[in-house]
C-alpha cells in the first residue's frame, strides 16, 4: 500500500473509533460525551443521525468528524480535511492551524466551514456523505475567525440567500456570500458585539418563532468562557441580548469549585421528539488549577417554549454525571486498548501527525504488521513535521506503551514514546544510540530548558517503553519497571499554553536511514 493510502486510511471510511464517555440511561449521562483534546464542537441533524466537527489545530488528518444516534455516544466516522490540497500546515504550532469549524446540512449536501488560521484564511469543504470525501476547499472572501453558514429565504422575493456570519472587526460580522464561489454580495455589518465579554466569537444564528437568535461565546476561552444569546425580528439587527446573559457560565459562585470550567463555544441542534440540545468545550482540572487533556465535548439539555428565550440546563452548571432524561440510547462497541499495523487496512481513526506529514518516513509495507517510521529533518523540539505519529490522551489516568528496537537507529538516533503538548513542552522517554551503545533516557523539554532525568544503558536490542498518566504526574516505565515521574502541571494548557491537548506518540529523530518498527501502540 502506497503512503497516500495510509493517510488516506486515517480518515477514511471504515475503522470507526467509539468515544462513549460511559454508560448513560435514560435518566442521566456522564460528561464530557467525547472527552480528550477535542475543543470547538459543532453539531447537526440529519434524520435520526447527528454529526459533529471539532477543531484541529496542527494536526493532520484535520477536522475530526463524528456520529451519534442519541447525543451521548459518539463514534468517529472520519476526517474533513485529509489532503495537502485542503489542508496546508506548514509550520503551525499548537496556537494555529484550523480553528472553530461549523457543520451543517444543506439541500441533501454537508458543508464544513472553518479557519486556517496558519495558511489561507476562512473556507468551506462539501461532501453528499459525512465520512467523505469532502471536496477542496472554496475560500471566502471574508477575513476574521470562527465561520458558520447560514441559510435564509427574503420574505420581499422568495429568494434564497447564504450568510456567512463570524469574529471580525470586533464584533460578529454577518455578510450575504455566493455559496458556489465564496464572494461577498452587498454589505458587510457587525450585528452585535456581545454583552461586553472580550472575545466575542463562535457565533451561530437559528431561526424560530419568527426571530433571528444570535448564540456567541465571550470570555475567552479560559475560566472566564461564557456562552451569551441574542435575538432580532431582522437578522441584520438590531440584536437585544439575553435577559439572563450569560445563558452558560462557570465563572459564577455556583460553578467555582465544579472541576469543569471554561464552559463556551457552544452550538445547539434540535432531536426528532422536539427536544433541544447543546454541545460545547470545556475542560477539566486535573491538578490544581491546571488542566492536560485540552478543552473537551459536553453535552446539556436545552428548554426552548415558542416565542421565549432557551435556558440552558435548568439555568445551573453543568456536571460530570448530568441527572437529565435522555434520547434513546444508541451505544458503540468500545475501540479496542491495542492500535495495530497492516499493510493493505485502514489506519485507526485516533491516529494523527504532526503538521502535513513526510509522507516517505511512514510505510506499513516494509515489514509485515508494523509501521515503519524513518527519521526526518525535522524533530519534537522544532515546528514542522518530525517523524510522529499519536493518539489523544482521553483520560486522566491512562497508560501509554509499545517495544521499540534501537537495531536500526544510527549514531545520535533517538526513538521513542512522548507526552506532547507542543514543541517546547513535552516529555519522553525514548532509546539513544551513543558511541555505539544504546541508552533509555526520561527526557523533558520545558520551555528553554531540556533536561536529562535518568538514563541507563541496556544490552537488550528490544525494550518496552510506556508512559503511566495520573492526575499529578506521568510516571515513565522501562520493561514493566518505573524509572522516573515528574509533574503534569509542567506541560499543562496554563503553563505550555497553545489550544490543544496532550497527545501520546510515538516518534523517531536523527541521521538519515535510522528508523523503528512499529507493531502496535496500547493505550489503557
Amino acid at each position: 500500500m502506497k503512503f497516500k493510502n495510509l493517510i488516506v486510511s486515517a480518515i477514511a471510511a471504515f475503522s470507526l473509533f467509539s468515544a462513549n464517555a460511559a454508560p448513560a440511561t435514560d435518566k442521566g449521562f456522564t460528561n464530557p460525551v467525547i472527552p480528550g483534546f477535542h475543543p470547538d464542537p459543532s453539531v447537526c441533524r440529519v434524520g435520526d443521525d447527528f454529526y459533529l466537527v471539532n477543531s484541529s489545530f496542527q494536526f493532520f488528518p484535520g477536522v475530526p468528524i463524528f456520529h451519534s444516534k442519541d447525543l451521548v455516544n459518539w463514534e468517529q466516522i472520519g476526517h474533513c480535511l485529509t489532503r495537502r490540497s485542503q489542508l496546508e500546515l506548514r509550520e503551525a504550532e499548537n496556537w494555529g492551524g484550523i480553528w472553530a469549524p461549523t457543520i451543517r446540512h444543506h439541500n441533501g449536501k454537508f458543508y464544513m466551514i472553518v479557519t486556517n488560521q496558519s495558511n489561507g484564511g476562512n473556507f468551506f469543504v462539501t461532501a453528499d456523505r459525512p465520512e467523505g470525501p469532502w471536496s477542496d476547499p472554496v475560500w471566502v472572501d471574508q477575513d476574521g475567525i470562527d465561520p458558520t453558514l447560514f441559510w435564509d429565504t427574503d420574505p420581499k422575493t422568495g429568494k434564497e440567500k447564504c450568510y456567512y456570519v463570524g469574529n471580525a472587526w470586533g464584533g460578529i460580522l454577518l455578510t450575504e456570500i455566493d455559496i458556489n464561489t465564496g464572494k461577498r454580495i452587498g454589505e458587510r455589518k457587525v450585528v452585535w458585539n456581545g454583552t461586553g465579554g472580550r472575545y466575542p466569537e463562535g457565533p451561530h444564528i437559528y431561526k424560530r418563532d419568527g426571530y433571528y437568535y444570535l448564540l456567541i461565546a465571550e470570555g475567552g476561552t479560559e475560566f472566564s468562557h461564557k456562552v451569551t444569546m441574542a435575538r432580532s425580528k431582522n437578522i441584520w439587527g438590531p440584536y437585544e441580548g439575553h435577559p439572563k446573559n450569560p445563558v452558560m457560565t462557570h465563572l459564577t459562585q455556583a460553578g467555582q469549585d465544579n472541576n469543569i470550567q471554561g464552559v463556551g463555544h457552544a452550538d445547539i441542534v434540535q432531536a426528532t421528539d422536539g427536544s433541544y440540545w447543546a454541545v460545547a468545550l470545556a475542560f477539566r482540572w486535573q491538578t490544581g488549577t491546571h488542566h492536560l487533556l485540552g478543552r473537551e465535548t459536553f453535552l446539556m439539555p436545552v428548554e426552548w417554549k415558542k416565542g421565549q428565550w432557551p435556558t440552558f440546563n435548568g439555568g445551573k452548571c453543568i456536571n460530570t454525571k448530568m441527572e437529565c432524561p435522555t434520547l434513546p440510547q444508541h451505544p458503540f462497541a468500545e475501540p479496542s486498548k491495542k492500535i495495530t499495523f497492516e499493510g493493505g487496512k485502514d489506519l485507526d481513526m485516533r491516529l494523527n501527525f504532526l503538521c502535513n506529514p513526510v509522507e516517505e518516513n511512514y510505510s506499513q509495507n516494509e515489514r509485515k504488521g508494523y509501521l515503519r517510521m524513518r527519521a526526518g529533518e525535522r524533530n519534537l523540539d522544532q515546528n514542522g513535521s518530525p517523524t510522529f505519529i499519536g493518539v489523544r490522551q482521553t483520560a486522566i489516568d491512562q497508560t501509554f506503551a509499545t517495544a521499540m528496537s534501537a537495531e536500526a537507529l544510527r549514531e545520535g538516533a533517538r526513538a521513542g514514546i512522548t507526552t506532547y503538548m507542543g514543541k517546547d513542552y513535552h516529555y519522553e522517554i525514548q532509546l539513544l544510540k551513543r558511541d555505539g551503545q544504546t541508552f533509555v533516557q526520561v527526557r523533558y523539554r520545558l520551555g528553554r530548558m531540556t533536561h536529562i532525568e535518568k538514563e541507563i544503558p541496556v544490552a537488550a536490542t528490544s525494550v518496552k517503553l510506556a508512559i503511566k498518566a495520573t492526575a499529578h504526574d506521568y510516571r515513565f516505565v522501562l520493561d514493566d519497571k518505573e524509572i522516573a515521574r515528574m509533574d503534569s502541571k509542567f506541560i499543562s494548557t496554563e503553563t505550555a499554553g497553545g489550544f490543544t491537548g496532550i497527545y501520546f506518540g510515538a516518534f523517531v529523530d536523527g541521521p538519515r536511514g535510522s528508523y523503528v518498527d512499529i507493531k502496535s501502540l496500547t493505550i489503557d
